[in-house]
């Protein structure tokens, strides 16, 4: 399992008040965003990747990684983050142009899986 093991100057951040959490699930991954308090009051962020994997004995582990977000970066990230996906966004055609093209059929049995997905979960 991942962690991230903060630093000295990080410690009074971690494991605070959570005061709003919000999270998705992607396939075996839960992306969750927390907003943390400090001792002091001051609000930060938590972003954790939580991915189930299939251990050798049949048990799951959730392996875990996390980003500390503070309010000193907030405008920062934002903005990264939104130049990244406008990026995606606007050259995604552009950069599956290199595919070659496939009849409807092929493509459905290149895309529809041979076995089932869902006895993964058990």
């Amino acid at each position: 399992m991942t962690e991230h093991y903060p630093q000295e100057n990080e410690q009074s951040f971690v494991n605070q008040e959570e005061v709003f959490t919000d999270s998705f699930r992607a396939g075996k991954r839960t992306y969750f965003f927390d907003v943390k308090a400090t001792k002091n009051s001051e609000l930060y962020i938590t972003i954790t990747e939580s991915k189930r994997k299939l251990q050798q004995n049949g048990k799951f582990l959730y392996e875990k990684h996390h980003i500390y977000l503070f309010k000193e970066d907030f405008e920062k990230f934002a903005c990264s983050l939104n130049n990244v996906v406008s990026f995606v966004k606007e050259n995604q055609g552009n950069l599956c142009t290199t595919l070659p093209e496939v009849e409807s059929d092929e493509l459905k049995e290149l895309l529809v899986p041979a076995f089932d997905f869902e006895d993964l979960d058990k």
